[in-house]
């Protein structure tokens, strides 16, 4: 047999799976929410630190030009400067230098040279910032301090015009604010590095746990695609609302096409008999006329009584095939669900007629009638007079003519109940689960065996039910409920 498509699957791995968008869907949203959460905590640090940087710079630029001082006032200033920045230099000593200072004040001149005051001449660090300034008049002038870079290493820098017109810049090193910002970079994406790994495994266990249903659901659909219809997905330790809802969802489906799949092959079955049995029926009086026919043909027929009981055989054949066929149009339009005539019918009356009619047919049958007064029913006068005729035809064909009949009618809670009882040899259990059956004949008896199956046909559609008491010696009693509202509901 062929392997369905499903179960040459198999699981699906890889990234192209579920399982491993799902993994990759959030390992990606983990990773741009970290990313965005660096840069931002990034950008906001340096906009602090670099904002406290401003506001010193700018408060000693205001110091110096808003004081009043002259260049011969600051000498000392400058001086001590000079000093501070050649021991940070290290110079030609072989001790180790001292601390950068925060700020490095140099004064220059209108050129932007520095200017040496005292004993002491500027350092190359005091002209490395001179030159970088470039131009320190526009310096000066500028509000905001400016970024410049000396020897590799970064500086925030303003420049401040004294009384006398002489230009101090103000430097302050910001190298070691970066490398800090560089160092806090590194280890949020170290951090990030490990918790997207992390959640990356999480997230591959905990999909891979609560996709176990849907797997569970593969295994189910390809376990019925091979034939096996009454599997049904297992309900899982710790399902999930929507996933528990699906697999109930699914096996409530699962159920109807199983029972509907049974009842196809019942209904196929049922077909075939139908059909073998139909066959069987219209072939025997067929087979009779043709044999008739041949007779008379070779002249094998010379009596007149001869062909006369013939020609009655040939008639009663004829009659048979007619009622066979208008018994199978019967059933083929009940199969339908034809649309009846519903009205107020006396059903008391219908059963008080046929009583009389099955005494006229059998005089010397004894026949109780239970059916006094006037009980309505809501229905179809021409179905309930078949369902009459054929359950009396019933007990005509099968029982003795001097065996005793009842016919009881009683209204309760509702619904109506006819009873046609007679006290026959009955029937034993396995033929009386098969009197509804289409060309059923208990013990080969007489009849088409379609009565009953019209009986069972009309009150169905009348929405009512038949149901059956019997037992070998004990005859067959046939009950009919039928509710008052059964136009309503057909």
């Amino acid at each position: 047999m062929r392997t369905p498509w499903i179960s040459r699957v198999g699981r699906p791995r890889g990234i192209h799976s579920l399982r491993g968008k799902l993994t990759l869907a959030n390992v990606a949203l983990l990773a741009i929410g970290i990313v965005v959460a660096t840069a931002v905590s990034l950008v906001t640090a340096r906009f602090y630190l670099l904002d406290k940087v401003d506001s010193e710079l700018k408060s000693a630029r205001a110091t110096l030009g808003h004081a009043g001082f002259t260049l011969r006032q600051i000498e000392s200033l400058s001086e001590l400067g000079v000093a501070l920045d050649k021991f940070t230099d290290g110079g030609a000593r072989d001790t180790d230098p001292l601390p950068s200072p925060s700020m490095v004040y140099v004064a220059v001149d209108t050129a932007g040279r520095p200017v040496a005051l005292g004993p002491l001449t500027p350092t190359p660090r005091q002209h490395a910032l001179a030159a970088a300034a470039k131009d320190p008049v526009a310096l000066a002038a500028d509000e905001d301090p400016r970024d410049v870079r000396v020897d590799g290493d970064r500086y925030r820098m303003v420049g401040a015009q004294l009384a006398d017109g002489t230009i101090v810049l103000i430097a302050v090193p910001t190298e070691g604010l970066h490398e800090g910002m560089g160092k806090a970079l590194r280890m949020d994406l170290a951090v990030g590095t490990l918790l997207l790994a992390l959640l990356g495994c999480l997230t591959m266990f905990s999909v891979r746990r609560r996709m176990r249903p849907l797997e569970d659901m593969v295994e189910t659909s390809s376990a019925i695609a091979e034939g096996d219809l009454t599997r049904r997905i297992p309900s899982n330790s710790d399902p999930t609302l929507e996933v528990e809802q699906l697999r109930v969802a699914l096996n409530s489906m699962l159920h109807q096409v199983e029972s509907a799949y049974r009842t196809r092959e019942r209904s196929a079955a049922q077909l075939r008999r139908f059909v073998g049995d139909a066959s069987h029926e219209l072939r025997t009086p067929l087979a009779a006329i043709r044999g008739y026919l041949q007779l008379y043909d070779r002249g094998m027929l010379p009596e007149p009584a001869e062909r006369k009981r013939v020609w009655d055989r040939m008639n009663g054949e004829v009659d048979r095939m007619g009622r066979l066929v208008d018994e199978l149009l019967t059933l083929a339009r009940l199969d339908q669900r034809p649309e009846l005539r519903f009205r107020n019918i006396d059903l008391s009356r219908l059963v008080r007629e046929s009583a009389e009619d099955l005494r006229v047919q059998q005089p010397e049958r004894p026949i109780t009638v239970d059916a006094d007064g006037t009980l309505l029913v809501h229905a179809d006068e021409s179905g309930l007079r078949q369902v009459l005729g054929n359950l009396l035809s019933n007990v005509r064909t099968h029982t003795p003519a001097d065996v005793p009949v009842r016919l009881g009618l009683e209204r309760t809670d509702g619904v109506v109940r006819l009873c046609v009882e007679d006290k026959g040899a009955g029937l034993c259990e396995e033929d009386a689960a098969r009197i509804f059956d289409r060309f059923f004949r208990a013990g080969g008896g007489a009849g088409s065996g379609l009565g009953m199956a019209i009986v069972q046909g009309v009150v169905e559609a009348h929405g009512g039910e038949v149901a059956v008491r019997t037992a070998p010696g004990e005859g067959l009693a046939v009950t009919v409920s039928l509710a008052t509202g059964a136009a309503s509901r057909s």
